[in-house]
């Protein structure tokens, strides 16, 4: 079983940026896509970023795109989270994802998550 394990998340002014990461360890970190996905409170989780097993191909929910960037270490068994010109609708759990698919724009994961890592904007 995978144990997926972020850190880097805080509390930012509107503007800034963070990144998160996610260290991953238990199976070949290489096998899967992965990504990220965000809860804020009283809202259900979201999709935010996959990255493919590869690290060739790259899917932003509308909310984030041209803002994050989602990238991968496979040497580090790391995913990591750019998050740029942060808005206070980005305030959420954020959550990796350890197998992530998608049909279409409905995204969903098939592995483990992390145990989440608050990221707060403040306005």
């Amino acid at each position: 079983q995978v144990q997926l394990v972020e850190s880097g998340g805080g509390l930012v002014q509107a503007g800034g940026s963070l990144r998160l990461s996610c260290a991953a360890s238990g199976r070949t970190f290489s096998s899967y896509a992965m990504g990220w996905f965000r809860q804020a409170p009283g809202k259900e989780r979201e999709f935010v970023a996959a990255i493919s097993w590869s690290g060739g191909n790259t899917y932003y929910a509308d909310s984030v795109k041209g803002r994050f960037t989602i990238s991968r270490d496979s040497a580090k068994n790391t995913v990591y989270l750019q998050m740029n010109s942060l808005k206070p609708e980005d305030t959420a759990v954020y959550y990796c994802a350890g197998n992530i698919d998608h049909y279409g724009s409905s995204w969903w994961n098939l592995g483990s998550w992390g145990q989440g890592t608050q990221v707060t904007v403040s306005s």
